[in-house]
């Protein structure tokens, strides 16, 4: 379900909460209502399938709660549906929704392909300050966990994390600029790019350093 209020801008951002507990979900729809467009999935398997098939969203509030666990290629892990959500759309912020400020849920999270983590338990503002941030491609760890799971900030912008996860996933320079819509050219620039931010020696080099970082899966 989505609402629009009447005060939101004409250009406005989708967020898709996935959350088992109806009033989660109502609390998230009023938290973000006047800046997001908000839809709602009760379980990560619709979930997934709405950012594959149906709707074309920047971020995604994912619950890491076993409540209405559904397994996803067999994996029924708490971090199962944000590594779905990022093969499915490499670009997506993705909140991971956890249930509390528990360093290993956000090290899992972050590993897992979460653009940003944020404890149940902590205050709104939090959980409004993770999703424009990762709207943005930009990582965010809850303050209560920040200091345990010695995460740094975002060192890719979200066309380099698009172009490197296409990489990780096999694809050649030719290959990605048609899927993006880019120029061969383009696609080299940003590699270079990703290289130098990296401080990487080579792509592969790159590849394995974002999948040690958690920046793509």
């Amino acid at each position: 379900m989505s609402i629009r209020s009447p005060q939101m801008p004409r250009e406005v951002r989708r967020c898709l909460i996935i959350d088992a507990q109806p009033t989660v979900r109502l609390g998230v729809r009023n938290l973000l209502a006047n800046r997001y467009e908000v839809t709602e999935a009760s379980d990560w398997s619709t979930g997934v399938e709405m950012v594959t098939q149906v709707e074309d969203f920047d971020v995604a509030i994912v619950d890491m709660s076993r409540n209405g666990v559904t397994a996803i290629d067999g994996d029924d892990s708490p971090v199962a549906p944000i590594r779905a959500l990022r093969r499915a759309r490499s670009g997506l912020g993705i909140v991971a929704h956890g249930a509390r400020p528990h360093r290993l849920a956000a090290t899992d999270a972050l590993n897992a392909g979460a653009t940003a983590y944020v404890a149940k338990s902590s205050a709104p503002d939090e959980l409004a300050s993770a999703v424009d941030a990762a709207a943005e491609s930009e990582r965010f760890i809850d303050p209560a966990a920040r200091r345990h799971t010695g995460a740094r900030g975002s060192t890719l912008t979200r066309r380099q994390r698009q172009i490197l996860q296409l990489f990780a996933d096999g694809r050649a320079t030719a290959e990605v600029a048609r899927r993006l819509d880019l120029s061969s050219e383009t696609v080299r620039v940003h590699t270079k790019g990703i290289l130098s931010r990296l401080g990487a020696r080579d792509r592969a080099h790159a590849v394995a350093k974002a999948l040690r970082a958690g920046l793509i899966v």
